[in-house]
């Protein structure tokens, strides 16, 4: 098994990394009593107030664009430097909280385009139905 990092097991903590990664903390909590023991003490520590500035960054998400950021991302409207920062931070860093916005964000897109063409459709079949006066 390989040894975590302070940094791996409080992402751990904070839900931030990839669920494959998730998935290899938590089989190792499993076999192994030691690191079982290292995040008891990261989660003691973290309670008597002690925290990295690192746990700050991440916690806070300091470095994940907006929602209206992301929204702006999704139609191409930031400016270059912008949509290449959003883009390293989705694909390269892989940030969980900002692939869940930015999928939410895509649903309500095609969602809100469905509504357009099913209330167009809607008066179209009854057009014909309406009074002329």
């Amino acid at each position: 098994m390989r040894e975590f990092t302070d940094a791996e097991l409080e992402a751990y903590l904070d839900e931030a990394l990839s669920p494959n990664d998730m998935a290899e903390v938590e089989q190792a909590l499993r076999d192994q009593s030691s690191l079982t023991e290292r995040v008891a003490r990261t989660i003691a520590r973290r309670d008597a107030g002690v925290h990295s500035l690192g746990e700050v960054w991440r916690r806070h998400r300091v470095s994940c664009p907006t929602r209206d950021q992301l929204g702006s991302y999704l139609l191409k409207a930031l400016d270059s430097d912008a949509q290449a920062y959003v883009d390293f931070h989705i694909e390269t860093v892989g940030c969980r909280f900002c692939r869940a916005n930015l999928e939410d964000l895509r649903q309500r897109q095609e969602d809100s385009s469905e509504s357009v063409k099913r209330k167009r459709r809607y008066f179209e079949s009854s057009a014909g139905y309406l009074k002329k006066e």
